[in-house]
């Protein structure tokens, strides 16, 4: 059996691949970008555990996956981007290691996920309570609400961040 869903397997890859990887890089610049998420997207549908067989659209559904995949690429992409024009900022002598900014940049991206789905605001707020380390008062001032609104901003934000660590 275990044969056989290989087989199927390496079936589906083959009269699938090459239209997704063209299908990718019409999205993306680089070749090496669209090649790597051709194989993310193969790879979430392994992880899936979806019988390829049992796909009735089978490159409308390698597409949508394909497609967030993209969307995550560009998010992180713009996270990087806004990290290091902050960094630029700062003088040489405090800037982090590049072991220390890898790791930075991963819990970013985490903290990224973590907040993803909740409004905009509830985000901001968490980022300049955190991040910018501003008191409830100053970040209701910036976003023109009570700083009750804030409290409440703020525990959506945190119970977003417990939530996320207990999922991984």
């Amino acid at each position: 059996m275990h044969n056989v869903s290989s087989q199927r397997l390496g079936l589906f890859f083959s009269d699938h691949h090459h239209w997704l990887l063209q299908h990718v890089q019409r999205r993306l610049n680089s070749r090496a970008d669209a090649e790597d998420t051709a194989a993310e997207t193969f790879c979430q549908l392994l992880a899936a555990r979806i019988d390829p067989a049992s796909l009735e659209q089978p490159r409308a559904y390698l597409s949508t996956i394909a497609r967030r995949l993209i969307f995550d690429r560009h998010r992180r992409r713009r996270l990087e981007l806004a990290y290091l024009e902050r960094l630029a900022l700062l003088p040489e002598a405090l800037h982090p290691s590049p072991e220390d900014r890898y790791l930075l940049l991963e819990a970013l991206h985490q903290l990224d996920r973590a907040l993803s789905g909740l409004p905009l605001p509830v985000k901001k707020a968490f980022l300049l309570s955190q991040l910018d380390g501003l008191s409830y008062a100053e970040i209701a001032r910036r976003l023109d609400v009570s700083e009750r609104t804030v409290g409440r901003y703020m525990t959506q934000a945190l119970r977003q961040c417990y939530l996320s660590t207990e999922l991984s």
